[in-house]
């Protein structure tokens, strides 16, 4: 398992750039993807069904949180469990017509995240590592607008009526704005 930084971030040795602050349980233990993301699929990429893929990460991840957290059919996505009870994100059928769903994690980011954090490393390590650093990094897109905006309004970094749905967007991607981001 990887080990957190002085700035709480985790560090991934072959993959210095990647520095997300959030691990993939504490990702679903805020609440994310309005408890949708491990239901049962079916993927056009490797025209197979899922279910229960959550299930090969440790317990631990799992424990205490509710089923409806998990695998709540997309058409029943609950954002009110979502941290900041927005909804962010669009179908898997979507995804894959974007060419952003491989055949190694039918579910996506996500699914490679948890992979990856577990140790497991494959060949789309890389793409993955540089759609987080457009999304999620220090200079990305949703990271930069969440900060300009919180000093366009002269506000600090934990006023959450500051563009729920970036953040939203950012802790599914592995990462909370921090103090130190705000500087």
């Amino acid at each position: 398992m990887p080990k957190r930084n002085s700035d709480n971030q985790f560090v991934f040795d072959d993959f210095p750039e990647f520095i997300p602050n959030l691990s993939p349980e504490e990702i679903f233990r805020l609440g994310s993807f309005g408890g949708t993301y491990w239901r049962p699929i079916y993927s056009d990429v490797t025209e197979k069904n899922y279910k229960n893929i959550h299930k090969k990460y440790p317990d631990s991840w799992w424990k205490g949180l509710p089923n409806e957290w998990l695998i709540t059919p997309y058409e029943n996505y609950d954002k009110s469990i979502n941290k900041y009870k927005v909804k962010v994100g669009t179908t898997l059928e979507f995804w894959e017509l974007k060419g952003w769903i491989t055949k190694y994690n039918p579910y996506g980011w996500m699914h490679w995240y948890c992979d990856f954090f577990s140790g497991k490393r494959g060949p789309d390590d890389e793409r993955q590592v540089k759609r987080w650093v457009r999304t999620a990094g220090p200079k990305s897109r949703f990271r930069r607008a969440l900060i300009n905006l919180i000093n366009k309004n002269n506000s600090t970094f934990d006023d959450f009526t500051i563009s729920p749905a970036r953040r939203q967007t950012l802790q599914h991607w592995g990462y909370v704005l921090t103090k130190k981001d705000c500087k």
